[in-house]
């Protein structure tokens, strides 16, 4: 009997990210009236056998899998498990054509490369054939057992000796203290999550494209309240937590899965916590934005242009979608310290939506589940760049935001700051009194807007993006240091980083959020 793996998500193994600077992302056809996403769970909750083997499971070979690798008899291997994707062709979102690049083959890396946040386990589980046959191989047993303060295991091979991050602890009567040592100088922000729930804890250090993680069931019951302090230059973190009785206790706790591990990042599976929805505020007709409210036991902060992902059961089916947090105004003051932790998410509802459907239907106080930040966005580019253009089209903007705000708040090197703005309507266009405000207020913000079906009334920039548009848009002044970033539906982000390389704008001199 096969021993197949519940359905879970993220897998192990799944790369959860946006597309890398210059890359759009994957392409979206036009789907056959009555294929959408909720088509599809209806039709693979009917009942009818989508594998062709009457509901057995078998283990599949590698010259077996090879040969069904036509468009009616397709079958692909994602991380081990074959599926039967052939009836999943009409509904895919990205075509026939990328479904069959995975035919007859493990399709693993293609997959991570474009349909990095799909639950494709939950999604395509009617679909499974079985698991691939591997070949035995002697298993490799650790001489002894790993103690609680042993060497971190590593995945991929330090770039120099001694270089994984260690941890220690120590305690006074009233608090237990655990101190990672990064061994390198660390992120004013955003490096550090922790989750403290039913005396479990879970922190993660993300130190480039690297993921060092802590995870104890805590010798001794503790209060539910966490503090962190970051010693950046030293590349020291400390966290410090409340014993619910005075003492001393033994030991930290005992190392739960994946203790002490200093894995590539993205090899580390997604952690969920559960966020109480606070708020909901109208921007316009059809976007809102979603106040979350993290646990009392969790510190995490998200860094400008990362983003997280939510998570919901639709009819059985796990959908998961990314959102790039904003803050609460473009231009208000900064908040208490007490609200800091929440998180803002500006949404576009589609009636049709299967996900934003459910999210509109919440309730304030309804919890929902929320990922640590992911994403490939680094702040070092703009170190010294002088100009910073944002191309944003419709909720592309939200990634925009925080940039706004960084861009002249934070980074004094940024002498301009140009964001073009497209949208399909006037009332389309997201929080446009807060961006008028704030380029009224700052000689060094600028904003365009551009609509593709104005009213007669609009005397502003019309059209769609072409390279014309671009050039009027894009200027490099004598001397400057210029950056471009993205965002947008896929089509738009395509076509625009294409124009861009069109125009002499290199790999290092752009972002493409993926939308």
């Amino acid at each position: 009997m096969l021993n197949i793996p519940s359905q879970s998500f993220p897998a192990a193994r799944s790369q959860q990210r946006v597309a890398a600077s210059g890359q759009s992302g994957r392409n979206k056809v036009a789907l056959k009236p009555g294929h959408s996403l909720m088509d599809w769970i209806r039709f693979s909750k009917s009942g009818k056998d989508l594998t062709g083997l009457r509901g057995r499971l078998i283990e599949v070979t590698k010259e077996e899998l090879q040969r069904h690798n036509t468009r009616n008899d397709c079958w692909t291997c994602i991380r081990g498990m074959v599926y039967n994707v052939s009836p999943y062709m009409d509904y895919h979102p990205g075509g026939e054509e990328e479904l069959m690049k995975a035919a007859g083959i493990d399709g693993t890396d293609l997959f991570d490369q474009v349909h990095r946040w799909v639950n494709y386990e939950s999604m395509l589980k009617e679909c499974l054939v079985g698991r691939m046959a591997t070949t035995a191989m002697k298993a490799i047993v650790p001489s002894s057992p790993q103690s609680s303060l042993a060497p971190p295991l590593s995945m991929a091979a330090p770039t120099e000796k001694d270089s994984r991050p260690r941890y220690d602890w120590f305690q006074t009567d009233a608090t237990v203290n655990l101190v990672v040592y990064a061994k390198r100088k660390i992120p004013s922000s955003g490096c550090t999550t922790v989750d403290l729930e039913a005396g479990v804890l879970r922190l993660e250090v993300v130190l480039g494209n690297m993921s060092y993680m802590i995870h104890l069931r805590l010798a001794d019951d503790v209060e539910g309240n966490v503090a962190v302090h970051n010693a950046l230059l030293v590349g020291k973190i400390q966290v410090s937590i409340r014993k619910q009785t005075k003492g001393k206790w033994s030991s930290l706790g005992l190392p739960l899965e994946l203790h002490n591990t200093f894995l590539r990042k993205k090899d580390r599976a997604l952690h969920y916590r559960d966020c109480v929805l606070v708020s909901k505020t109208e921007v316009n007709h059809n976007t809102h934005v979603f106040r979350l409210q993290l646990p009392r036991g969790t510190v995490m902060h998200v860094p400008v242009g990362k983003h997280v992902y939510l998570k919901a059961l639709t009819q059985g089916t796990e959908v998961v979608r990314p959102y790039t947090p904003v803050d609460q105004s473009l231009v208000a003051a900064p908040l208490p310290s007490s609200q800091e932790a929440d998180l803002y998410l500006m949404i576009k509802v589609y009636p049709d939506g299967v996900f934003t459907s459910h999210l509109s239907s919440l309730h304030v106080g309804d919890c929902l589940p929320v990922s640590g930040p992911e994403g490939t966005f680094s702040l070092r580019p703009l170190r010294d760049v002088t100009d910073l253009y944002l191309l944003a089209a419709g909720t592309g903007f939200t990634p925009m935001a925080r940039l706004i705000q960084l861009a002249l708040q934070d980074v004094d090197t940024i002498r301009k700051t140009k964001l073009l703005f497209l949208n399909r309507r006037e009332e389309d266009i997201l929080w446009r009194r807060e961006l008028d405000e704030l380029a009224a207020r700052s000689d060094r913000f600028q904003v365009d807007y551009v609509l593709s079906d104005p009213t007669d009334s609009w005397t502003g920039r019309t059209g769609r993006v072409d390279e014309s548009m671009l050039q009027d848009f894009l200027t490099r002044p004598d001397g400057s240091k210029c950056y471009v970033c993205v965002c947008g539906p896929a089509a738009f982000t395509e076509l625009t980083v294409g124009l861009l390389k069109q125009q002499g704008f290199s790999e290092d001199e752009l972002h493409a959020f993926q939308g």
